[in-house]
């Protein structure tokens, strides 16, 4: 980061919010709470795996988990301000960098503990806020992927009870130790008795009622909401997250998913989805076929070129998904992709994905066709209306409305290349938020498109994160169903290979 430069307060400010958030999104009442001590102690109060039965108990446990992070935040910066203050250039800078980089570790240490709700917040604050220098970056990746896992024992007993016999028995060989944990279960590697190299996700015991807990501390939450999104109805906005949140709990919904995902997207020439192994998969065990790959984190050292393609791959994925498939994986970090090289990506984590119904998808299409291809300002308003996005009749001009929507579609309003940046993702991000404009007050977010801003604030955050560079409109044209253009890249010419060659595959928006 610059000397000096705004950016380096963004970074400090914005890990000490993610600590503030954290604390918030879990308790109630803070002023009313006594804090519990840090350490060892306090950090067994956090493991799914040992939490007290109590629903209340462990709504509170957690509570206190996250509010001793934002405390121990707080007195952090608190204590460094003098320094701060007196220090100036290049040391201001480094005690900045130091403070985010302390912060970040103990948000990693904490949330990975803690699994669930909290370390999806730490997940999304590793690659949106464009802010973060490149250590405190890598400190907060470790959520996306790699988090303390559970120990062997407890991870055999999941699968005994859900297989009805150990892991060891269940398959011709187990591997008790995980090649990835995440915030709801951990992944093994087995082999199965008819030969079959297969990933093993088994849930953290406890977990359900975990998040159950955090997703009961309604009270606080439902106080934010209205203090971040005012005009929203909120009760609509908390009732679909925890729809969709609850659903992920469900491996069998997972399942589900998946399987209709690898189903078709079968022989895609960059798109790769793991089959699902039937037999060995349950309410708390989903075994599919073993994908490896490189992470996201070794992506970021290959070339531009090869950054491009996998960005055009991770694109064509999201919109053919939404428009064809009518379907969208609400998850998109950079712990759910594996890299293979020339564009080929292999996607995980079904867990949360939204299914629409084609009256739902409607709407979107009107807008996006209004406004980037008749660019026609008064219809993309009348399909706002009729969308629920914006309020009828609102005492706003038609320009003004779409200068503030604009942002949204800036990648797809204009043909020719575009370099996707972090500074254009924290854009978006910040007009999502934008309560200063006139817009905010007749602006809202319909129950059924919640999950679809994670577009906004995911997708558009990790390829600013790549840099990547493509003409999006015309790839966007190739799989619009009220354009269906013909294909502009190389990839697009394969992937209307592919589509030929299937028989029955119809564009059910056309």
């Amino acid at each position: 980061m610059k000397r000096g430069s705004p950016r380096a307060q963004k970074a400090v400010a914005g890990l000490a919010i993610v600590s503030v958030v954290a604390a918030g999104l879990l308790t109630r009442r803070l002023a009313r709470r006594v804090l519990a001590p840090s350490g060892p102690a306090g950090r067994e109060l956090a493991r799914p795996e040992l939490a007290a039965p109590a629903h209340g108990s462990l709504r509170r446990s957690r509570g206190l988990a996250a509010v001793r992070l934002a405390v121990r935040g707080g007195m952090r910066y608190a204590g460094s301000a003098p320094r701060l203050f007196a220090a100036a250039g290049e040391n201001r800078e480094r005690l900045r960098n130091d403070l985010a980089l302390q912060t970040a570790e103990d948000i990693a240490t904490t949330l990975g503990a803690m699994k669930g709700v909290l370390m999806k917040i730490g997940q999304m604050a590793s690659y949106v806020d464009d802010g973060l220098s490149p250590a405190v970056r890598r400190t907060l990746s470790r959520l996306q992927d790699s988090v303390p896992p559970m120990s062997p024992e407890l991870a055999s007993a999941v699968v005994r009870e859900e297989l009805g016999v150990p892991p060891e028995r269940a398959f011709a060989r187990w591997d008790p130790e995980p090649i990835a944990a995440a915030s709801i279960g951990q992944v093994h590697r087995a082999i199965t008795h008819d030969g079959r190299a297969v990933a093993v996700k088994v849930q953290y015991p406890g977990i359900a009622e975990t998040i159950s807990a955090d997703l009961d501390n309604v009270a606080l939450l439902r106080r934010m909401l209205k203090i971040t999104a005012p005009h929203q109805d909120v009760e609509a906005l908390i009732a679909e997250l925890r729809e969709r949140v609850l659903e992920e709990l469900d491996y069998r919904q997972e399942a589900a998913n998946q399987r209709s995902m690898a189903a078709y997207y079968d022989g895609h020439p960059t798109i790769c989805v793991p089959k699902i192994i039937d037999e060995y998969s349950t309410r708390r065990v989903v075994t599919s076929e073993l994908s490896v790959g490189a992470r996201f984190s070794e992506l970021a050292g290959w070339s531009q070129a090869e950054r491009d393609l996998a960005a055009e791959t991770i694109y064509r994925f999201v919109f053919r998904s939404l428009y064809e498939v009518h379907a969208f994986n609400g998850d998109p970090h950079p712990g759910n992709y594996l890299f293979h090289g020339g564009g080929r990506v292999t996607f995980l984590d079904f867990g949360l994905v939204k299914h629409f119904t084609g009256a739902e998808l409607q709407p979107l299409v009107h807008m996006v066709r209004d406004l980037c291809v008749e660019n026609d300002p008064e219809a993309f308003r009348r399909s706002m209306e009729a969308a629920g996005f914006l309020a009828p009749n609102a005492p706003l001009s038609t320009d003004t409305i779409v200068d503030h929507m604009a942002v949204f579609y800036d990648t797809v309003r204009r043909p020719g290349p575009l370099t996707m940046t972090e500074d254009y993702a924290s854009a978006v991000v910040r007009r999502f938020f934008d309560l200063r404009s006139p817009v905010a007050a007749y602006a809202s977010i319909p129950r059924s498109y919640v999950i679809l801003q994670r577009i906004n604030l995911g997708l558009f955050a990790l390829l600013g994160q790549l840099h990547a560079t493509a003409d999006w409109r015309a790839i966007a044209e190739e799989i619009w169903p009220f354009v269906q253009a013909p294909p502009s890249t190389p990839m697009g010419h394969a992937e209307a290979a592919w589509l030929a060659s299937r028989r029955g595959v119809t564009r059910s928006l056309a």
